[in-house]
């Protein structure tokens, strides 16, 4: 068990997504890894993006096509980063937003694309799977909350077959 969680923000601004530059993040990654393992880091981890917008300009973050393909680029470098995220202050949610195609509802709130949300979805069963196994954390629970958080409930017997 991870003594106190505390948050740890990662700050972003125009200019670190502009320039595709993963330092913010990579800085604060890499000190967490050598800090004895990532597992006493466990939900910690949120972004705090400055990204500035036009006045009028009313999309989301997750809209701006240069903060998702920084995002991109961060999940490229870091599969495994879902396992840092903050998921009680919805950072989970959010990187899903950024990585997975989808519309805002005023009435439902973010709608993901069906197909993409379950690829997504599996994509990180598997690699956090694997990676949870090489750092000997326990995997199963952890991986069932993460598909909950996207609205699915998966079995024991799927993650007995791999």
């Amino acid at each position: 068990m991870a003594a106190e969680s505390k948050t740890i923000a990662i700050a972003l601004n125009n200019d670190f997504i502009n320039n595709l530059d993963l330092s913010p993040a990579s800085t604060v990654i890499e000190q967490l890894l050598q800090d004895g393992g990532v597992a006493s880091h466990e939900q910690q981890l949120c972004f705090d993006i400055n990204y500035e917008l036009k006045p009028d300009d009313p999309r989301e973050l997750s809209e701006i096509p240069e903060v998702r393909l920084w995002f991109v680029r961060l999940d490229a470098k870091y599969p495994w980063l879902p396992f840092l995220l903050d998921w009680k202050a919805g950072e989970f949610a959010r990187y899903a937003a950024m990585l997975v195609p989808h519309q805002f509802s005023s009435k439902e709130g973010i709608q993901y694309n069906p197909e993409a949300l379950e690829i997504f979805l599996m994509h990180k069963i598997f690699i956090l799977g694997d990676w949870l196994k090489q750092q000997d954390i326990p995997s199963l629970s952890r991986l069932k909350s993460m598909a909950q958080m996207l609205g699915y409930e998966l079995e024991d017997a799927f993650f007995e077959i791999f």
